[in-house]
């Protein structure tokens, strides 16, 4: 006992402060959890760029943003993609948000092997992955394995040529339609011509695509088209550009509470909302087993709507300022008579042809994919991008080049090492658009390149997707809805033609650009809005 205090006491008052002294805090444990998980990080980093060849690729202009920024802000990002290509080799690399790095496949057999290899070899990046099922929810779009290949083979039957075929004299409706309230509004405009903001076929195709009417040849604005209307007028468009652009690196900036992040959720719910209207149809027409199948249907088809209404409004810009180029498809179709079937279309009508794959070619709706090289566990889909979308790879990879290009150390190489975990992207906007593969008119909007094999340069053909156009990407993951977008573009492109003549209300020198969104629109140039009216008047 020492002042009254027992031995026991004492060693109990010991036992707690040193308890007290040594009891880990929050703060202790979380900045520990940080440096190992800083640790991991810059193991996998080194591993990495150990294992992966080292190219040359342009100056990084920002630690932060990489060249991020730089692509953003181009008014073409596959002709920047280009010009870095012919100044460093067919594939390179460029840096991307907070020190990252990432490979550009600009070479046609890398580009092959890297769409074409098996599923699992190059996934969504977290980023990606993240960003796709914001958008569209979760589903075919960011399934893996085994899930994303059921639900593959389930919605094939869909969109096979049968099934296509037996749409047709729906897609004819539909065009029938929109030439009676075009006729409609000329009328009402006195009979010569009327202003028309073409965007306003969107029934068209969703009538169609899955028996759901949006209202807007009857004067009633579609839903879904106010929310991506909203995407081109957002306020501090910089600051979600930024958010973007960083949040490649740090995926959770992508919960931020940005009006960005509001328009996506938004159009998440008015997608989901019109896809419980169909589910609920649906129910009286079909058991309940398969309704997840008309579910994905309802989304795939929800995203073919504005992908391909923006594609038919390019097709009509062109042709605008073109006369003799719309002269030509007209005479083609008021030539052939009647209103073609499905193997008709696909064969009989080579002008016709033409127009629409010189549109997918210059006009490729979502200008890049990218990738990373993944894990077995981790099998993924692909996701359409501006560029700070990415995929990486899942596992180490070798991917064989069509032309030598040099590293960093001066050597010449055919092939380049990839580790796992690395980020690749392939620009198809470069691709489709490349002088080096299509000739020195690569640029220029010119159907005739379709007529005749011989218009294909040979250079194009190495390219391995759907008619040498990357537009639909290639293998495994190519668009499932492809048959059907192009089927329904010909009949709309093909009544409306053969029936309006279309001119640019301020004339033929009317300058068209590109607005941003989370798909890139038509807009004319120094107006608001993504608009993009045309003087219809009916031809005589």
């Amino acid at each position: 006992m020492i002042d009254g205090i027992s031995l026991e006491s004492l060693q109990a008052l010991l036992a707690d402060n040193l308890a007290a002294a040594y009891r880990p805090r929050f703060i202790d444990v979380a900045c520990a959890l940080g440096a190992f998980y800083a640790v991991l990080q810059a193991i996998q980093v080194t591993r990495c760029r150990l294992n992966t060849t080292a190219l040359l690729g342009p100056p990084n202009p920002s630690f932060v943003w990489g060249v991020g920024k730089t692509l953003l802000t181009s008014p073409d990002s596959g002709a920047q993609h280009e010009k870095w290509a012919e100044e460093y080799g067919g594939v390179y690399e460029v840096a991307s948000a907070l020190g990252g790095r990432r490979i550009i496949l600009c070479d046609p057999k890398a580009v092959a092997h890297f769409y074409g290899g098996e599923p699992w070899t190059y996934i969504l990046t977290p980023f990606g992955k993240l960003a796709t099922e914001n958008v569209v929810g979760k589903g075919i779009l960011s399934a893996k394995g085994e899930s994303h290949r059921r639900q593959r083979k389930t919605l094939t039957p869909a969109f096979s040529n049968s099934a296509i075929r037996n749409l047709t004299s729906v897609f004819y409706d539909s065009a029938y339609k929109a030439k009676s309230v075009w006729d409609s509004l000329i009328d009402a405009n006195g009979g010569s011509s009327a202003i028309i903001e073409v965007q306003n076929c969107l029934d068209t195709i969703g009538i169609a695509g899955f028996s759901h009417d949006f209202g807007s040849l009857d004067g009633k604005p579609a839903s879904v088209t106010e929310v991506f209307d909203s995407f081109g007028s957002t306020k501090g468009k910089s600051l979600n550009m930024f958010l973007v652009l960083l949040a490649q690196a740090l995926p959770w900036l992508l919960i931020l509470p940005t009006p960005h992040s509001k328009l996506l959720k938004r159009l998440n719910d008015t997608m989901g909302d019109i896809a419980n209207v169909l589910l609920t149809r649906s129910k009286k027409e079909k058991e309940a087993g398969t309704l997840g199948e008309r579910e994905e249907k309802s989304i795939i088809g929800l995203l073919s709507i504005f992908t391909w209404l923006w594609l038919f409004q390019w097709a009509l810009i062109e042709l605008s300022k073109n006369s003799d180029m719309q002269t030509k498809l007209r005479a083609e179709l008021l030539k052939f008579g009647a209103d073609p079937t499905y193997d008709q279309l696909a064969n009989n009508l080579p002008y016709l042809d033409a127009v629409v794959h010189e549109t997918l070619r210059v006009h490729a709706p979502l200008p890049d994919f990218l990738r990373m090289a993944s894990a077995h566990d981790l099998k993924g889909s692909y996701v359409p991008c501006s560029n700070p979308f990415g995929k990486q790879a899942a596992e180490d990879d070798v991917i064989p080049l069509s032309k030598p290009v040099r590293t960093r150390s001066g050597k010449l190489v055919d092939h380049i090492s990839v580790a796992k975990g690395t980020h690749l992207s392939v620009s198809v906007s470069c691709i489709n658009r490349s002088t080096a593969l299509w000739g020195p008119d690569a640029k220029e909007f010119k159907p005739e390149r379709w007529i005749g094999e011989e218009g294909i340069p040979a250079a194009a053909k190495e390219v391995q997707g759907h008619r040498h156009l990357l537009t639909f990407i290639d293998g495994p993951r190519t668009c499932l809805g492809k048959g059907f977008a192009i089927a329904e573009f010909k009949i709309v492109l093909s009544i409306l033609v053969k029936n309006f003549v279309f001119e640019f209300p301020g004339g033929p020198g009317t300058v068209i650009e590109t607005a941003r969104g989370i798909l890139p629109r038509p807009k004319v140039a120094g107006e608001e809005g993504t608009a993009v009216p045309l003087r219809v008047r009916r031809f005589e």
